[in-house]
């Protein structure tokens, strides 16, 4: 479970129950900066231009394809790598700004910047003297 003080709650089920392929949950990191939290999801096999994120009634979605592998005739006497799409949905609470969330993805890593609110950010008080 998500600790909540990253404003961030996982969803469940993570897969589709009715999809006969394999679906598989991906590993993340969510971690706080100042002005944003980033979540680091784990995607290997995935393509950039293939992978959804889509942002709903304060749900995040992530949606990566991967085609299933061939076996091109093979005889496996030991299969441990599994191929599947991979599909995590998180609720994303009121201080993040949807509008700014962005993504990359470098090396099967899915990077995602959830920007806090103006509301939320620290903020400097000026004193004035009277």
């Amino acid at each position: 479970m998500l600790d909540q003080q990253t404003n961030v709650s996982e969803q469940s089920p993570s897969c589709e129950e009715t999809r006969s392929d394999r679906c598989y949950r991906p590993n993340v990191d969510i971690l706080e900066k100042e002005n944003e939290l980033y979540l680091v999801a784990d995607v290997p096999g995935a393509l950039a231009d293939k992978i959804d994120v889509d942002f709903a009634d304060g749900v995040l979605t992530v949606h990566a394809p991967v085609e299933p592998a061939s076996d091109d005739g093979r005889r496996y006497l030991v299969r441990e790598f599994g191929k599947g799409d991979y599909r995590r949905s998180f609720r994303v609470s009121e201080q993040i700004d949807p509008s700014g969330i962005t993504a990359e993805f470098v090396d099967g890593v899915l990077t995602l910047h959830l920007p806090k609110a103006e509301s939320v950010k620290p903020r400097k008080i000026a004193v004035r003297a009277s």
